[in-house]
């Protein structure tokens, strides 16, 4: 434990320096910054584009239009930006040889995927509860209503599927040779999910669900238990994937 301790510690470590951390930071506080003033300023916007007339009859804007954005950026680029900055997590390394050193000196394979994956699943959460932060303190500041009633129940399924994403990353990155291959076969994973939630009787069991169903667990009008399968499942496969990624890198030549 005390190896993981240190390694894990030189991960973080790592991260600051190259400042990939600073980066994600930033770009998901602007994301934050980003979803209640879009929902506050596109009535303005389209009143600019199509005149007073037209713009009278949208609907004034409301707490959930600046939840859609936020569930809206989080799952299409959001989660584009967690695979591209860290899909050479493991291939990388190997293709350096910056873990040789450590391996010979006597550090334990499993300490270093552990390691690695303890310092993704730092970052995501970091992250993404900056994101919400922002998000709700600027919501409750424009829209003080009280249509956004669910929150946890509709960001908690996110974040999860967050973990299983960046399980995927840490695995392909464990078996392709460069980020690139890595990046494939993670977007080949996602977009078989995505094809078996056109059967709507798998949907309570993919775990895609998780990030097409937040605004309807955000307003109540669908029962997060149904989909509890699809958490379980997502966690499940973290877990696989994490221990997958452990068996193959336990083999492979460094």
């Amino acid at each position: 434990m005390k190896n993981l301790y240190f390694f894990t510690k030189k991960e973080f470590f790592e991260c600051w320096r190259t400042s990939r951390f600073l980066i994600l930071v930033i770009i998901f506080l602007i994301f934050g910054l980003m979803n209640p003033l879009l929902a506050k300023l596109t009535p303005e916007i389209v009143k600019m584009t199509i005149g007073d007339a037209m713009a009278s009859t949208i609907p004034k804007p409301t707490s959930i239009d600046s939840w859609t954005q936020f569930f809206k950026n989080l799952t299409q680029i959001g989660m584009i930006v967690l695979a591209l900055m860290f899909s050479g997590t493991v291939n990388n390394e190997i293709n350096k040889g910056t873990l040789i050193n450590l391996v010979t000196k006597g550090l334990r394979r499993w300490v270093i995927i552990v390691g690695k994956m303890i310092s993704l699943v730092f970052q995501w959460s970091i992250c993404f509860l900056l994101t919400f932060l922002v998000t709700w303190g600027y919501t409750a500041y424009y829209f003080p209503d009280n249509k956004s009633t669910q929150l946890f129940q509709a960001f908690f399924p996110l974040w999860i599927f967050g973990l299983l994403l960046l399980s995927l990353v840490l695995l392909s990155s464990t078996i392709m040779r460069n980020s690139y291959e890595g990046l494939l076969l993670t977007g080949g994973i996602i977009v078989i999910l995505v094809l078996i939630n056109l059967f709507d009787k798998l949907k309570y069991y993919n775990p895609i669900s998780l990030v097409t169903q937040n605004l309807n667990f955000l307003q109540g009008t669908v029962d997060i238990q149904k989909y509890l399968p699809a958490i379980l499942i997502s966690i499940l496969f973290f877990a696989l994937a994490t221990l997958l990624s452990i068996q193959i890198f336990n083999k492979k030549k460094l």
